[in-house]
């Protein structure tokens, strides 16, 4: 028969707030700890949840977060919960809230060693809270590699293995920092699998993540639910702001044709603006788009000279200069600067 507990009296609620542990403690050597928690609402719910904090944080730190930073090299995560780092701190946090949430749901029978209880239980909740929070977020609960991605990776031990990765990397919070994947680690991890390491390299390994998700994306609905979904859950690194005196570039454009693009539009603002100039003072159209094109456009080959291999490409500054040699040309394009620069003109450029 279910435990119910009793309507607190007058009064009560206030002393259970003042006494936190100790009537978390007694609460469960009665056998009643989990139906309080179900059942309390307002002040006498936050004073049980508050009192379960403070209860098992410590414990939590003393028996995972400890033992799993040493491991991972962290030495200062493991002197203190006021040492952790970011990440490691919400990993902390997170472990704590399996760990309360475990306790106020299965401490409904007397406990009379209430620590010990919590501690034998440290592993399973806090699994099962890994599972809760990456089930939310859409990934696999528990990354398995589907035997038909199996196949498609030639049943490979390393590629398995990154598959494997891959998929619990997509159900975690934490970035790479401005990485989408943690190429360095994964880096470390191929060569404790092959045996290789020298070539165990980050760009290496990014050849293979493509390899991995290039099979994965065989089954698009699959792909969709397990990879790209949860993956799109991670919040992007934020970058510090900048000093207030501080000096910050504006961000170039990524590839040499978007570089060709923003240079070329920059400069078609400037000749317009020269035609505008001249043009006002009273000086022939057609002479006066040749001379600002061929002036402004003749130094638009420096956008590529530099990256760009010999005969790779057809240069920007080189075809506007050569619409310029025809008469047809130089008219159709002295129409259009007219039109731009808001001149009325009908019927052929005169010279």
């Amino acid at each position: 028969m279910p435990v119910v507990r009793r309507a607190p009296a007058p009064g009560e609620t206030r002393q259970a707030v003042d006494r936190g542990v100790p009537a978390l403690t007694e609460l469960a050597r009665e056998g009643t700890l989990a139906a309080a928690a179900a059942t309390a609402e307002g002040p006498e719910r936050r004073a049980i949840v508050r009192a379960a904090y403070d209860l098992v944080w410590p414990i939590v730190f003393a028996r995972v977060t400890r033992r799993f930073e040493r491991r991972r090299g962290h030495a200062a995560c493991s002197v203190s919960v006021l040492r952790l780092a970011d990440e490691c701190l919400d990993r902390f946090h997170d472990d704590v809230e399996a760990v309360v949430e475990d306790l106020l749901t299965h401490a409904d029978r007397p406990i009379h060693n209430l620590e010990g209880w919590i501690a034998g239980r440290l592993n399973a909740a806090t699994v099962d809270g890994h599972r809760r929070r990456r089930g939310r977020r859409g990934a696999l609960q528990r990354p398995r590699i589907p035997g038909w991605l199996a196949d498609e990776l030639g049943r490979d031990r390393w590629l398995t293995a990154l598959a494997t990765e891959l998929l619990g990397w997509v159900g975690v919070p934490v970035t790479a920092g401005n990485d989408v994947w943690p190429l360095e680690a994964w880096a470390q991890r191929r060569a404790e699998v092959t045996g290789d390491w020298p070539g165990s390299e980050p760009p290496v390994v990014a050849r293979e993540v493509e390899r991995v998700l290039a099979a994965m994306r065989r089954r698009s609905g699959w792909y969709e639910k397990y990879v790209e979904r949860p993956l799109g859950h991670k919040e992007p690194p934020v970058a510090p702001a900048p000093p207030e005196d501080g000096f910050v570039a504006p961000l170039a454009p990524a590839g040499l044709d978007a570089r060709v693009d923003a240079e070329l539009t920059r400069l078609a603002a400037r000749a317009v603006e020269a035609i505008e100039e001249r043009i006002g003072r009273g000086e022939p159209a057609a002479e006066t788009v040749v001379d600002v094109l061929a002036a402004v456009f003749g130094r638009a080959s420096a956008v590529t000279d530099v990256e760009q291999p010999p005969h790779a490409g057809t240069d920007p500054g080189e075809t506007v200069l050569g619409a310029l040699s025809g008469r047809v040309d130089v008219d159709r394009i002295a129409a259009a600067a007219l039109e731009i620069v808001g001149a009325k003109r009908s019927g052929p450029v005169a010279g």
